[in-house]
Order: structure tokens, then C-alpha cells, then sequence
């Protein structure tokens, strides 16, 4: 039987430049006209997801689904399967870099911008439901919003939720990334960020790819120095949340704003 990849053909730039392997091309088994049943899979699966909803399908189901959209034709359940394998659930198949999905058996450029376009789509659903509303009447949403963006991310990121009068999100920004455990902030780059924005308060949310969320005491250090920093210009810390994989800590509810 022949085999194939995914994709036709490989960009010459960006995060999925020189990705091509003989690996990738040995991928896909090819489409045979004949044998209905991977069509009929393919349908079945579909009415499966429109009829019963996503608690319907298992974690490599879902993946074959997001799969479908990068290869019109051929088998992608090994693929799947491999993803889920390799990187442990499916959330942490959709965290997962450009660069590292490219390195799975069986994973070319379509496939891997197929996964991070439902990654990003995710993204965006979680940060529309946290936005239009105060924080604090609205408050799971926008930690799942800041758990969705970056409670996965392998490197430590400092994020800003710059808020108006009444609390809601104006904007977000990451103005830092670190390293696995360290990420340098200055309190300059979020007072001109507020200013810019006319922002009178402010969000604070960094992610700790250890998984756990509690504060370290260069975390309060950081924290105490960036409220100080705001006050003479009228921006209020309204809170500070870490993420991660695992949960999520917020400062205010420490009693530590």
C-alpha cells in the first residue's frame, strides 16, 4: 500500500520552515477509492460530534477530527493516537509547539497548523467570554481565559489585563517571557502600557510551568514593587493570578492586595 503525508508541500519560512522528513512523508496510508470504510468512519465520527456533542468522543476522536481539515483522504486514527501518546492528553497536543508537534511521526505542516488554528480558536472563545464584563462579576471566566492562553506554556510569561473604571478588559498584552522559572518585569513597560491605554487598574497573571501555582516570595517581591510603582499614576493592582496546568492562585484571595 502506498504512503503519504498529510501535506503538499513545505514553506520555506516561519515556524514550520525545513520540517520535511522521510518520517513525515511515511505517514498516511493512501486513499483507496474502493474501500468505503474510512469515508464511512469519517462520517460517522462527524455525526457523532453534531449529534451527541464532544462528550461523545474520546480525546483522540476529537483529534481526528481537528486531523480530518489536513488530510482530505486517509487514515489519521495512528496519528491521533501517537499525538495523544506522545504528548500525554490532549491538551498539552494542543499546547505544544509548532516545532514539537513537527517532530511526531506522522505530523507535517497542515496537521500542525491544523491543532494550533483549534488551539488559538480556543483562545479566543475563553478571552471574549472574559471580556465586557467587570473581572471581579466575572472572574473564572477571565482565569480560564489566562489558564487557556498560557497555563501550559513551557517558559514563564508575565501578562497584563489592562482594566477601565469599571473593571472590565480593555486590552491584554504579554510584556515578558522567561524562562522555565524566572521572568524579569518592568514596572516601566506596564505603567507606559497602562498610559497608553488609559487603563485605571490592572490584572496581573504569570504562569508557572512547574504545575504549581502558589506564590514564590520574589513572586510577592515583584507583586509589592509593581503596586508601588503604579499608585503615583492613579492604576490600581486589582489582583494578581499565576496559572498553571495544574490550578491557579490569585493574590487577592491570599490576602496578599
Amino acid at each position: 500500500m502506498m504512503l503519504r503525508d498529510f501535506d503538499h508541500g513545505w514553506p520555506e519560512s516561519g515556524p514550520f520552515r525545513g520540517a520535511e522528513s522521510a518520517l513525515h512523508r511515511d505517514a498516511v496510508p493512501d486513499f483507496d477509492p474502493k474501500d468505503k470504510s474510512l469515508g464511512g468512519h469519517r462520517e460517522r465520527l462527524r455525526s457523532r460530534f453534531l449529534d451527541r456533542g464532544a462528550d461523545a468522543l474520546p480525546d483522540y476522536e476529537l483529534l481526528e477530527l481537528i486531523l480530518f481539515a489536513a488530510s482530505p483522504r486517509g487514515d489519521v486514527k495512528p496519528a491521533a493516537k501517537r499525538l495523544i501518546a506522545e504528548f500525554g492528553s490532549l491538551g498539552n497536543v494542543l499546547a505544544a509547539s509548532p516545532a514539537d508537534l513537527l517532530r511526531t511521526e506522522g505530523i507535517g505542516p497542515a496537521a500542525a497548523a491544523a491543532i494550533k488554528a483549534a488551539a488559538a480558536a480556543g483562545v479566543r472563545l475563553t478571552r471574549q467570554e472574559a471580556s465586557g464584563r467587570p473581572v471581579l462579576n466575572n472572574y473564572r471566566k477571565v482565569v480560564g481565559f489566562c489558564r487557556a492562553a498560557m497555563g501550559r506554556e513551557p517558559v514563564e510569561q508575565f501578562r497584563v489585563l489592562y482594566l477601565d473604571k469599571r473593571n472590565r478588559m480593555i486590552d491584554d498584552e504579554i510584556v515578558q517571557r522567561g524562562t522555565v522559572d524566572h521572568t524579569p518585569v518592568y514596572p516601566r513597560e506596564v505603567a507606559h502600557g497602562a498610559l497608553n491605554r488609559g487603563a485605571t487598574a490592572v490584572l496581573l497573571v504569570h504562569n508557572h510551568p512547574s504545575g504549581n501555582p502558589a506564590p514564590s516570595e520574589a513572586d510577592i517581591r515583584m507583586t509589592n514593587s509593581l503596586k508601588d510603582a503604579l499608585a503615583p499614576i492613579g492604576v490600581v493592582v486589582l489582583d494578581h493570578l499565576i496559572v498553571s496546568a495544574e490550578g491557579d492562585t490569585s493574590f487577592r484571595s491570599l490576602g496578599l492586595l
